[in-house]
């Protein structure tokens, strides 16, 4: 029988799944839970051996959610009970400084990853009670917490440390966490099979842009540095997020615009970036914009491949030099146009892209640079719920983690 995880990634009004074989690394089913605890009916999405399953009712929390997702693999497939699932993986936005590693789910672990709320405040509450509720609902399936920002606790002090009062940094925990870093992890691990290079000594950057977007700056395998901070707001222009700024905006706003807190918190997290330069966060509008001669799309394109480049520049300077660029994740897998604006940018450094390849269309990792370019350019499409799976799958065949915490049924 093969051997399956159970990867959720709840959100504080969704919840994704995916069932995916450990052998073969792909999703054998998968599934959307939107509009939880909101006043309008909610929707279900399952979908398995090519087919989608729909359902629209009232979806009141996320344990009515969770029970009617176990239904569905009972009524559509398949059975969890005969699938050979060896442990459910959930995906963690914030660690702190906690959780260097993945953990079993417990009553202690799960009540630290809601202290962690702080620091995550839209992650870690929906995502603990997640881990809760299927904890009982499935009590002999060892149930694992995977944490996003455990792959850049490893970053060097100086790229984690803000030149903030040292008292006030240390009483808040404010230091740089990063975001992403599963995706980064990931990718950074497989691209040197795909180029054929050894991964010891490889410098790579890893581009993973999407509707969030961070860069990392890796050598052999391990951050160097990476875009997001305390929270995934710092770094690249993202679909709603500003992405580096002044914080002396703040200040400004506070005085003159006489915003609080909560206003300038969905300013900065959802009415910037794209949406606010251009009224959609979605690239593919606003490159149909700036096709039609749209001037704020085109500016805000401008502003978003400026800040990529810049972050490029500065992680190869870091590294002393730079091995292979690689674009993951929404817009770098499948926007061949910003691929092309970024990396026109760095021909004064020899970097050459192949058209042809970089147009191809498809769901494969290529290299989509010219064989004489200075730096290898490559598309990888990240899997973050395998990394995931992998990693649930490990603690639960050790059958306990790194803190002590033992699985027991």
């Amino acid at each position: 029988m093969a051997k399956t995880v159970l990867v959720i990634n709840s959100g504080s009004s969704s919840i994704k799944y995916q069932l995916v074989d450990l052998e073969t690394g792909e999703g054998i089913a998968s599934g959307l839970v939107e509009k939880i605890g909101e006043p309008i009916d909610g929707n279900y999405k399952h979908e398995y051996n090519g087919e989608k399953h729909k359902l629209t009712e009232p979806i009141h929390d996320h344990e009515e959610g969770l029970k009617r997702v176990l239904g569905f693999f009972k009524e559509y497939g398949p059975d969890l009970s005969e699938s050979g699932i060896v442990a459910v993986g959930h995906r963690v936005v914030q660690g702190g400084s906690i959780f260097p590693r993945p953990a079993l789910v417990t009553d202690k672990t799960i009540g630290k990853v809601k202290d962690l709320a702080v620091l995550a405040p839209l992650h870690n509450g929906p995502e603990a009670k997640g881990a809760e509720v299927m904890r009982s609902l499935l009590p002999d399936v060892p149930q694992v917490f995977v944490f996003d920002s455990s792959f850049f606790f490893q970053l060097p002090k100086e790229a984690s440390t803000y030149a903030l009062n040292k008292e006030i940094a240390d009483r808040y925990q404010i230091r740089r966490y990063g975001a992403h870093g599963t995706s980064h992890e990931f990718v950074g691990s497989v691209v040197p099979e795909l180029i054929g290079k050894p991964a010891e000594g490889l410098k790579q950057i890893v581009l993973h842009i999407g509707n969030g977007a961070s860069a990392s700056a890796q050598i052999s395998g391990k951050p160097i540095d990476t875009s997001m901070g305390l929270t995934p707001l710092e770094g690249l222009v993202m679909g709603g997020r500003t992405g580096d700024i002044d914080p002396a905006v703040v200040f400004h706003l506070i005085r003159n615009a006489h915003m609080n807190v909560d206003e300038l918190d969905s300013l900065f997290n959802k009415k910037s970036g794209l949406t606010g330069m251009t009224g959609f966060g979605d690239m593919r509008e606003v490159m149909r914009l700036a096709d039609e001669g749209d001037e704020n799309a085109k500016l805000a394109l401008d502003v978003y491949v400026h800040r990529i480049v810049a972050y490029i520049g500065n992680y190869t300077a870091q590294m002393g030099g730079v091995d292979v660029i690689t674009f993951t994740a929404g817009v770098g897998e499948n926007a061949s146009a910003i691929r092309k604006m970024v990396i026109d940018r760095l021909a004064p450094f020899g970097v050459k892209l192949d058209e042809e390849k970089n147009n191809v269309h498809t769901s494969e990792p290529r290299v989509i640079s010219t064989p004489d370019s200075s730096v290898i350019v490559a598309v990888y499409p990240t899997n973050e719920e395998l990394a995931i799976a992998r990693k649930s799958a490990a603690i639960a065949e050790e059958g306990k983690d790194s803190y002590g915490n033992v699985f027991t049924k």
